[in-house]
């Protein structure tokens, strides 16, 4: 079973390509599921104020939702869609962020930091902030931000764990030991609250050129048999699957022989198949 769990499109405004594109584009590489997983709606920004092409307008979540939901039955038989979101996990706005969740039929939700305040870490336009920064007390933040995601009971699966490197700040060589034991309390408080994680094989393509999470996280996870599906965080109909296959192998090669699928909120396991 080849599946893709993490994909963007053009509402979000930094992405490409209709939802239908998605599909279609899924239909051709065979995959078997796919999942539309666009990014929830600014909440602790003003989007007008903020920088432009973060994520789509609040008006547009309902569209979203219903386009999503009119492909997934007229695909059917064709290829499996699933319905998801990228909830961003904002410390102090869980309220707002339990609204949206709650307020559709999603079939899995992704629980991603990227901002720390009103930094997005992953913004190329953002790279400044790094700036004079102790690298190490930022991955402190950012990790402990992660945890706390995770146990909010909001998210499915967990999503580019480690994208704090993507544009290749690491904490110095002699702290490598204090940041492996950041990433397993963190791995720790994601097996505690029984959510999933992906393989992002997006950072593939990024500054960093290492996948989300590292091969050390991800030997970690698991060790500790925390639940593993994959995504290509496709913002481009043509990116989609793209480094999937490296993912696969990856997680092969370690040991993982399934893959966390979802439906309507619940987890199955699939077999990992190598194309």
């Amino acid at each position: 079973m080849l599946i893709d769990y993490h994909t963007h499109h053009a509402r979000c405004g930094h992405a490409v390509g209709e939802l239908e594109e998605y599909v279609k584009r899924g239909i051709e590489l065979g995959l078997s599921q796919l999942g539309l997983s666009d990014h929830m709606p600014l909440l602790h920004v003003d989007p007008a104020a903020y920088y432009p092409e973060m994520a789509m307008p609040l008006d547009e979540l309902p569209r979203y939702v219903e386009e999503a939901f009119q492909l997934k039955e007229k695909y059917r038989g064709q290829i499996d869609l699933r319905v998801g979101l990228e909830g961003d996990y904002i410390e102090g706005w869980e309220r707002q962020i339990e609204e949206i969740v709650k307020a559709y039929p999603w079939d899995y939700v992704i629980g991603s930091v990227h901002f720390l305040g009103e930094w997005d870490v992953s913004d190329f336009r953002q790279v400044h902030h790094w700036e004079g920064q102790d690298v190490f007390a930022v991955y402190e933040r950012y990790y402990d931000a992660v945890a706390k995601a995770a146990q909010t009971g909001f998210y499915d699966i967990m999503g580019h764990l480690d994208v704090i490197k993507r544009f290749g700040h690491r904490p110095a060589a002699a702290l490598e030991a204090e940041t492996a034991d950041l990433e397993l309390h963190t791995l720790k408080a994601v097996k505690e609250a029984g959510v999933a994680m992906e393989l992002n094989a997006s950072g593939l393509s990024k500054p960093v050129a290492e996948m989300f999470p590292s091969r050390r996280i991800l030997s970690a996870a698991v060790e500790l048999g925390i639940p593993l599906t994959v995504g290509s965080d496709a913002h481009d109909p043509l990116k989609l699957g793209e480094h999937l296959e490296q993912a696969r192998a990856l997680l092969y090669e370690l040991g993982v022989r399934e893959l966390a699928t979802f439906e309507e909120r619940r987890r199955t396991m699939v077999p990992l198949e190598l194309k």
